[in-house]
């Protein structure tokens, strides 16, 4: 595709507004024609300019009459319950970022109004597939709606295809430490789960993950030889991933193989005694903590940091790319 790829965000909250931060940027052959949130235009324009985790926005940020005005460039800002009330033909992909596409009717919104795609920002039974960069096969082209997965099966997935294809997993145990979300109560109330319902910035939350069944359905091969479990922190940003895989066939120089599955883009590395807030806006799915690897025998430990905000949503924009060159 010659032209830059078009995008409209439907849902302008914390991965709407970090897509829209990372294509503002730059270095993206991408353009946002439009966003939609039903929260008042004024609000989402000040959420944009001041963000407790990545910082002020680094330029001009005004609003108009339903529209976005970012460094003189007008977005047109709708605020509807349903994108079937808005012409959406001109669209090569829409985001769906409300967090709220589970159900086919809204899953599909994007494609009823006339855009060629829908990208979900999360786990979704409405998707036609659920594509994980540097973990999935081919993408088929007949895909309309395509779950991006969440955060979390894009550290671990990725992590765990590449050392099944050099080592072979004889089996493995992943927790995630995952930093609180907006799911999580302030103060103690009634939640899903006991645990749940704990204040979230007072207490470790032993949960569950949706990446549990999401790495699975990725990579099946991997079934009955793999279990996952999670804690949520009282951090606002930065999660990490620690890892004990018990290999079939174990590498002879494991920082030989950690540098072999090491990218740069979907999987990096640091060698410095770091600490969460090190990472956050690093747009690696994963990032290894290299001084953090152990062995014991045929058994390899492995520590690694995500921005599971940052890191997920370039995966978003780099699916929205890969999209567009099937369409």
């Amino acid at each position: 595709m010659a032209r830059p790829v078009r995008i409209f965000i439907n849902g302008f909250g914390r991965i709407g507004r970090t897509v829209f931060r990372q294509v503002i940027a730059g270095g993206r052959a991408i353009e946002i024609v439009g966003i939609n949130d039903v929260a008042p235009l004024e609000t989402c324009a000040y959420l944009l300019r001041y963000d407790s985790v990545f910082g002020p926005f680094p330029v001009p940020v005004e609003t108009a009459p339903e529209a976005l005005i970012v460094a003189g460039r007008r977005m047109p800002f709708h605020a509807v319950s349903d994108l079937r009330q808005l012409a959406l033909s001109e669209v090569d992909m829409v985001l769906e970022c409300t967090g709220r596409a589970g159900s086919p009717d809204t899953a599909r919104a994007g494609l009823d109004a006339g855009a060629s795609r829908v990208l979900i920002s999360g786990p979704s039974k409405a998707a036609d597939l659920t594509f994980v960069m540097g973990a999935s096969d081919a993408l088929p082209e007949t895909a309309g709606i395509v779950s991006n997965a969440s955060c979390t099966t894009n550290a671990i997935a990725p992590l765990l295809q590449a050392i099944d294809a050099r080592c072979g997993i004889a089996r493995a145990h992943v927790t995630t430490i995952h930093c609180a979300t907006a799911s999580q109560p302030t103060t103690d109330r009634p939640g899903e789960t006991p645990e749940r319902s704990r204040a979230s910035h007072e207490s470790i939350v032993p949960t569950s993950t949706s990446a549990a069944a999401q790495v699975l359905n990725v990579l099946p091969a991997l079934n009955g030889r793999l279990s996952i479990a999670a804690a949520r922190i009282p951090s606002i940003s930065v999660s990490a991933v620690d890892a004990v895989i018990q290999c079939a066939a174990p590498a002879s120089d494991v920082e030989a193989l950690l540098d072999a599955i090491t990218d740069g883009h979907i999987i990096g590395g640091s060698h410095d005694p770091c600490v969460s807030v090190d990472f956050r806006g690093r747009t690696e799915s994963l990032i290894l903590a290299r001084t953090e690897t152990q062995r014991v025998g045929d058994q390899l430990r492995i520590f690694g940091w995500y921005d599971n905000e940052a890191g997920f949503s370039a995966r978003m924009l780099d699916m929205a790319e890969r999209l567009a060159q099937t369409t």
